[in-house]
């Protein structure tokens, strides 16, 4: 199995071609391009969330828990309906990632569990298409793609790692499988991944226009959303 080290080294220099690739090849803007790379190189660390060891899953939901608010800012300035309320919002969202995500996932995650698998993958792409507000689909997708890249050097290079040269012979070790798979050994988080997995595509669509859009506007304040046109009591 690779090491922290490997992962983010490997990451990270596929976040630098990438965000070249976007910027001289795709026609992004270099902010776009950087932004991409960048999240390639998180992604390369995403499937460690369920690490038992300590400085990985700090590290990991540290920057999760920095960089998901920034990202989500277009969304969070609509749900607010004010840049007070929105820098609210901001601060829970650190601290729920950063400190309720980690704790949450210490009690129940297995590592090389359902974290390591290719649905794994899709749901982190997808959430990232879902969250990154853009008005251009392509510039969404390019965000979507730097974490599937990143995340799936993660799961190639765990199963690169699982084979052992014993003279000229090759040996997969226990882990060689663990990594890009399907389904993992316990039902119940096979059951939760796919249904994730199924509802986040169901919201893709919806925004790519291939499903018709359920009767709720998520850009409207919550504040107002709650309180709705409804007159206050006298």
């Amino acid at each position: 199995m690779a090491g922290y080290r490997e992962h983010i080294s490997v990451s990270g220099f596929l976040g630098v071609c990438f965000g070249v690739g976007a910027w001289y090849v795709g026609g992004f803007t270099p902010v776009q391009a950087a932004l991409a790379g960048c999240l390639t190189w998180v992604a390369g660390m995403l499937p460690d969330l369920d690490s038992q060891s300590g400085r990985p899953i700090r590290e990991i939901f540290s920057l999760i828990g920095a960089i998901a608010p920034l990202a989500m800012m277009g969304h969070l300035l609509r749900w607010g309906g004010n840049p007070e309320t929105a820098m609210f919002l901001a601060v829970l969202l650190y601290a729920s990632i950063r400190y309720g995500g980690a704790l949450i996932l210490g009690k129940l995650a297995v590592h090389r569990g359902m974290f390591h698998s290719i649905p794994a993958l899709l749901i982190a792409a997808e959430l990232a298409y879902l969250c990154y507000k853009s008005d251009h689909q392509s510039v969404k997708l390019l965000m979507a793609s730097g974490v599937a890249l990143g995340f799936l050097s993660h799961l190639v290079l765990d199963e690169f790692y699982s084979v052992e040269w014993t003279g000229l012979r090759l040996r997969l070790n226990k882990s060689a499988g663990s990594a890009v798979k399907l389904f993992g050994k316990s039902f119940v988080p096979n059951i939760f991944t796919y249904a994730l997995l199924m509802f986040l595509t169901y919201a893709v669509l919806v925004d790519v226009g291939f499903v018709a859009e359920p009767p709720i506007n998520l850009d409207q304040p919550i504040f107002q959303q709650a309180v709705g046109d409804s007159p206050l009591p006298r």
